[in-house]
């Protein structure tokens, strides 16, 4: 079936990669400051995104920083400076409705793909990444782009990411992994997000059966669904014994000796391959939508272009 959208964004993710290490000194003003309380927020793949950089910031002593998804508001009451909003479309309803919620009270960043859309509206400071959007329902390079350039933030150089994409990009996917019937991805620390996302991607992208946890935590029970038909696939650094587990169980392992967002644009693949060998057409997942819009979302007020910085 055919792919040709969501085939040709996740090929486009190392240029809009560039792009984003170019805009972080331009964006310096408006991306998150060291020290600040900030709170990280968004729906779907950009909620696990979120949670992927949130344990990132904390963990390189950038600030505390909760994530959590935009239809979620009881952590807005813990004294953040910061709401920082990941939403590709700019429409989601619960987005919107968060970034109405907290207008004149709470200082509001913006990241989305379409600047004149009503979550920009709201938002007291926006960052336009229409660069990166996507024609596909299924989110990729928006997703990556936007933690790129906030890692990019956290002071992260990005060419060693950007390098392993395009060897991601180019180089076979093992053959064995197709044939597996059972996926699950694990993480450590900030890249449990991106586990969680990479599993995301396979369950929409090819609806087989994939599950995700922290690397630790898999040892806790889930282990158990392991078998000769799973591809257990560690994203980031590997605890001690846990490939000699998994291997035990029959399934097979596999680790990435790049970086996590990189590993991530491998996921990306294999869920296309996956969708391929199933018949499926990735660029029309079954019971999603570009964007989730429900009855009586709030209306926000004209666009205010003096807010947008446009790159």
């Amino acid at each position: 079936m055919g792919s040709a959208h969501v085939t040709a964004e996740i090929a486009g993710q190392p240029d809009c990669w560039r792009r984003a290490a170019a805009l972080a000194g331009p964006l310096a003003d408006r991306l998150p400051r060291a020290g600040e309380r900030n709170a990280v927020v968004g729906c779907g793949t950009s909620y696990l995104i979120a949670r992927a950089y949130a344990a990132l910031r904390e963990s390189l002593g950038a600030g505390e920083t909760d994530a959590f998804p935009a239809s979620e508001r009881t952590p807005l009451g813990r004294g953040h400076d910061r709401i920082v909003v990941l939403t590709r479309s700019g429409t989601t309803t619960e987005v919107v409705d968060l970034l109405a919620g907290v207008a004149g009270r709470i200082p509001t960043l913006v990241l989305t793909g379409v600047p004149d859309s009503p979550a920009a509206r709201l938002a007291d400071r926006v960052v336009d990444l229409s660069f990166a959007d996507e024609r596909s329902v299924v989110q990729t390079r928006f997703a990556t782009t936007a933690l790129q350039l906030l890692r990019a933030g956290l002071g992260v150089g990005l060419a060693p990411s950007v390098a392993d994409a395009e060897l991601a990009l180019y180089e076979p996917l093992p053959p064995a992994w197709e044939r597996r019937a059972q996926f699950t991805f694990l993480g450590t620390g900030w890249t449990v997000g991106i586990a969680d996302e990479a599993a995301l991607k396979l369950r929409e992208v090819a609806r087989v059966w994939t599950e995700s946890y922290a690397a630790m935590e898999y040892r806790h029970g889930p282990i158990s669904i392991s078998d000769r038909t799973s591809l257990v696939w560690c994203v980031g650094p590997v605890p001690a014994g846990l490939r000699e587990e998994v291997e035990s169980t029959g399934a097979l392992f596999t680790a990435d000796a790049v970086d996590p967002v990189a590993a991530l644009v491998r996921a990306q693949r294999l869920a296309v391959a996956l969708a391929a060998r199933r018949g499926l057409n990735p660029d029309r997942p079954r019971h999603i939508s570009r964007s989730v819009i429900l009855a009586g979302a709030f209306r926000p007020p004209a666009a205010d272009t003096t807010r947008i910085l446009r790159s």
